[in-house]
């Protein structure tokens, strides 16, 4: 009798075995947000050929397919995986191979990481970039006067943290050939008794030739910078503002398989990209996307160069000024929209996004689904905010803690009620997409959650939050870093989410952002990043 079950038994288990669908790799006991329409959780899913196939139980996913390769998520929580959208990927890689002057408390400290760098390096033109002076107990622009006895020979530029201001000595500006009567709309030579400060705002700074790094140098920084996001969990970045040559380096090394990060390439606006894009039309592989273009319409607040309506609270007469005329912006806009590229345009003043508003809502006359976005929309008018109705904010929370020490010296009490007013945004279009600008601020995308929900910074201040009327929800704050990001890069058909037919990205985080107490979100570890089902951190 026992020798006649056994085969049965055997046959039995290879039958249910044949049966069943093929995957290959299934996530088991795990916490999964799905972020789908409904929100859904999950406790596991089956991935086959980079793609999710089957979401659900763990009895519903192991009952149906079989696989060589389970990953017990161990109860932990799962999300899309995330989706930066506003940095400066390709400018983060390249600063690795620069002096790194974030966090600097001091002129003196940053003339002093110049020195250290430039004796480990010796490079024949020293760049890099970070300092901002409203972090140091003189927040005053410096002079070059110091910087110019330690490099009397080798030229140096270096930028402010928001890549809107530049500090270069006396040899650079003479390579430049800047002098005391040099001009330039959108932007200014600073000047203090008579001569150069060796501080360059906006336009300005188009006068410095820094060289252009080596191919070597590109592929490297590339390749750093993808570390970098795959160890926190970022699976797709917006690179806002690339040339056509890096944009084909990146095609490249995708297509080699030597590149894995997505990324939705917003184009420089410049004649070359523009002739040349806005004619091929849009480009889509399975890693790349180009179908945007990256437009300036000021400076920033920090360096005073964001357009204001009314006079800086804390500079008599001074407005800030548009880094772009008007009249281009309004021929710019209405070229695009007479393509099929998206605009999205760097406006960080209340007027210049009154005028970006106006302009895109002209533009766009009769024309459906174009999801033009502005990028920061950082200082509104309270008047103005029914503008964004139909024009998406693209936003970076991480601003509004690094700029809170300072930003009412700059705009007075009254206009900082519509600064970073992120939830405001959300009610006017119905969707936001969060960003870093990094390197500007922190790569990190636990940063960027913990800044839109819980407002305080890395030591908790403020108490209570920082204007917590505008603090996003948990759950549209991970909208924002996911669904919505891909709504904003039109992919939501493709990723965003876990659902089946979507490209398996996603990962896995030691702590529920979702739940956990907030001072534990900056801190949660990245357990595992994955990116069309192959783990990749």
């Amino acid at each position: 009798m026992k020798k006649t079950i056994l085969p049965l038994l055997i046959t039995s288990l290879i039958i249910s075995c044949v049966q069943k669908e093929k995957a290959d790799i299934i996530i088991t006991n795990s916490n999964t947000y799905t972020v789908n329409s409904n929100f859904d959780k999950a406790e596991s899913f089956a991935i086959k050929d980079g793609k999710f196939i089957a979401i659900g139980s763990n009895k519903e996913i192991q009952d149906k397919y079989a696989t060589l390769k389970t990953v017990d998520a161990k109860n932990k929580a799962v999300y899309p995986g995330f989706i930066d959208g506003h940095c400066h990927f390709y400018g983060l890689g390249l600063q690795q191979q620069k002096v790194n002057l974030v966090g600097t408390k001091s002129y003196d400290e940053v003339l002093q990481k110049l020195v250290e760098f430039q004796k480990e390096k010796n490079t024949t033109f020293i760049t890099g970039r970070g300092w901002d002076q409203n972090d140091w107990e003189v927040k005053e622009f410096p002079t070059k006067e110091k910087l110019d006895k330690l490099f009397p020979k080798t030229p140096v530029a270096v930028r402010r943290i928001d890549g809107h201001a530049m500090l270069v000595n006396q040899v650079a500006i003479n390579l430049a050939g800047i002098s005391i009567n040099s001009k330039i709309d959108g932007g200014e030579f600073l000047q203090k008794e008579g001569k150069l400060t060796g501080v360059l705002i906006d336009n300005a700074m188009n006068f410095i030739k820094v060289p252009r790094p080596s191919k070597r140098e590109q592929i490297q920084g590339l390749k750093d910078a993808e570390k970098i996001c795959f160890d926190l969990g970022l699976t797709t970045v917006d690179d806002a503002g690339l040339d056509k040559q890096v944009i084909e380096l990146i095609d490249s090394l995708q297509q080699s398989g030597d590149l894995k990060m997505r990324i939705y390439a917003m184009i420089s606006n410049n004649k070359t990209n523009l002739d040349y894009y806005l004619k091929k039309g849009i480009v889509k592989t399975d890693r790349l996307h180009v179908r945007s273009v990256k437009v300036y319409a000021d400076g920033a607040l920090g360096s005073r160069g964001a357009t204001l309506k009314s006079e800086y609270s804390d500079k008599k007469g001074h407005f800030g000024s548009l880094v772009n005329s008007y009249d281009n912006l309004q021929d710019l806009a209405m070229r695009i929209a007479a393509s099929e590229y998206q605009m999205n345009t760097h406006a960080i003043g209340d007027s210049a996004n009154y005028v970006m508003l106006n302009t895109y809502n002209k533009a766009l006359k009769n024309k459906e689904n174009r999801r033009w976005r502005i990028e920061h929309a950082q200082i509104v008018d309270l008047k103005d905010f029914h503008h964004f109705k139909n024009i998406l904010p693209s936003i970076q929370p991480t601003h509004a803690t690094s700029d809170m020490y300072w930003a009412e010296d700059r705009v007075g009490a009254e206009r900082i009620k519509g600064a970073y007013a992120y939830n405001d945004l959300l009610k006017q279009y119905g969707k936001v997409a969060l960003g870093t600008d990094f390197p500007i601020e922190n790569v990190s995308p636990l940063y960027t959650y913990y800044a839109a929900t819980i407002r305080k910074d890395l030591k908790g201040y403020p108490k209570e939050g920082y204007q917590m009327n505008n603090a996003l929800s948990r759950e549209n704050a991970l909208k924002g870093m996911t669904i919505w990001n891909a709504y904003g890069n039109f992919e939501e058909a493709e990723k965003g989410s876990i659902e089946v037919g979507k490209v398996a990205d996603f990962i896995i985080l030691e702590n529920d952002i979702m739940t956990v107490e907030g001072d534990k979100i900056p801190n949660t570890k990245v357990i595992a990043t994955y990116v069309n089902g192959e783990k990749v951190k």
